[in-house]
C-alpha cells in the first residue's frame, strides 16, 4: 500500500542504520516518498538520494533543527529546501558545536552521579555518525546500568534529569527563518513533545506561523486519536500544512518501523503536493 514517511533519522545523527539501510526498509512496506530529517545535518542526504533513485523512492531534502521557544527546546523539520545552501551548511556546522560540547558535559555528570563510563565509549558507540544522547543511552544500556534506551532517558539523560544538560540552541522562529532562506517548508515536529496543548499550544503555533511556520506534523507514530484530532483541527484553524512521518531510529526506539510506526500509520501521498507546491512558492519568492 503507498505511503509516505516524513520524519526518519540514520546514522548521520542519532538513527541506528545508515541513509541506504532506511531506503530498504522503506521499499519493503510500500513507501514512495520520504524524507531524511538528520538532527542538525544534511550530510546523509546524498547517500539517501542514490539508494532512493536505485529503488524508484523520491528523497525529499529534509532536516529535524533543534531550537527552543519560551525556555522549552522544540524541533522544527524542514523540507524541500536547498540542501547546498552555504549559509545553512554554516550554521549547521555551528549546532554541531553546540551538540559536541555538550555530550562530554553529560558524561560528567553520569560519572558524578556513580556511572563509570568515558566519552571516548561513547564516540565508539556512534562511529562515524554524531553523536547524540541516545549513544550515551546504548553504553548505559551495555554497561548494565539501565534496561532500556527509554529507560536511560527518563532516569537520566532528558530535560529535567540529573544529567542532564541544556544545549546553546537558537530561537524557534530562527531556526524557521533558517529553512525561510534556503528555499523550504518549515514545520513543527511531533507537537505533543512541546509539552502543550489546548489554547496554549494553538498560541504557541500562532506565533511561529507569524515567524513563518508552515506546518505541522498530525500524524506520528505516538500520537493518540485525540492528539491528532487536536492537531488537524489546529493546523485547520491556522492554515497550516499537514505532515506525518515515523520518527524512525532503529535501537533508539525499536518498536517505529519505517512507514509504518508502531504498526498503524499510515501518511498517505496527498499531503506531499501541498507541500511541494508550497516549496516552489518559497524558491520563486527568493528568486524575485
Amino acid at each position: 500500500m503507498p505511503r509516505i514517511d516524513l520524519h526518519l533519522h540514520t546514522t548521520y545523527s542519532d538513527g541506528s542504520y545508515s541513509p541506504a539501510e532506511v531506503i530498504r526498509f522503506a521499499h519493503e512496506v510500500g513507501v514512495t516518498a520520504l524524507a531524511m530529517t538528520d538532527h542538525d545535518t544534511v550530510d546523509g542526504i546524498p547517500e539517501a538520494m542514490k539508494a532512493g533513485a536505485e529503488v524508484g523512492i523520491e528523497v525529499i531534502p529534509g532536516i529535524e533543527l533543534s531550537s527552543r521557544f519560551d525556555g522549552r527546546e522544540t524541533h522544527i523539520l524542514g523540507y524541500f529546501f536547498d540542501w547546498q545552501n552555504e549559509t545553512l551548511r554554516s550554521r549547521l556546522r555551528r549546532q554541531q558545536t553546540s551538540r559536541h560540547e555538550r555530550n562530554p558535559r553529560v558524561v560528567t555528570k553520569l560519572n558524578q552521579l556513580g556511572l563509570k563510563l568515558s566519552y571516548e565509549e561513547v564516540k565508539a558507540k556512534a562511529g562515524s555518525g554524531s553523536i547524540g544522547r541516545p549513544h550515551i543511552a546504548d553504553v548505559l544500556v551495555e554497561k548494565g546500568y539501565v534496561k532500556s534506551v527509554k529507560e536511560a532517558f527518563d532516569r537520566y539523560l532528558a530535560e529535567g534529569a540529573p544529567a542532564y544538560v541544556l544545549r546553546d540552541l537558537p530561537d524557534a522562529r530562527e531556526a524557521i527563518g533558517w529553512i525561510h532562506e534556503a528555499g523550504g517548508v518549515p514545520v513543527l515536529a511531533h507537537p505533543h513533545w512541546t509539552k502543550r496543548q489546548g489554547q496554549e499550544l494553538q498560541a504557541m503555533c500562532k506565533t511561529l506561523k507569524d515567524a513563518g511556520l508552515m506546518g505541522i506534523e498530525v500524524f506520528y507514530s505516538t500520537h493518540t486519536r485525540r492528539q491528532t484530532s487536536e492537531y488537524l483541527e489546529l493546523a485547520r484553524k491556522l492554515d497550516l500544512l499537514l505532515t506525518g512521518g515515523s520518527d524512525f531510529h532503529g535501537a533508539a526506539k525499536a518498536d517505529i518501523q519505517v512507514g509504518r510506526g508502531k504498526g498503524d500509520l499510515k501518511v498517505t501521498e496527498k499531503l506531499l503536493e501541498p507541500i511541494r507546491l508550497a516549496a516552489r512558492h518559497e524558491t520563486d519568492e527568493l528568486k524575485r
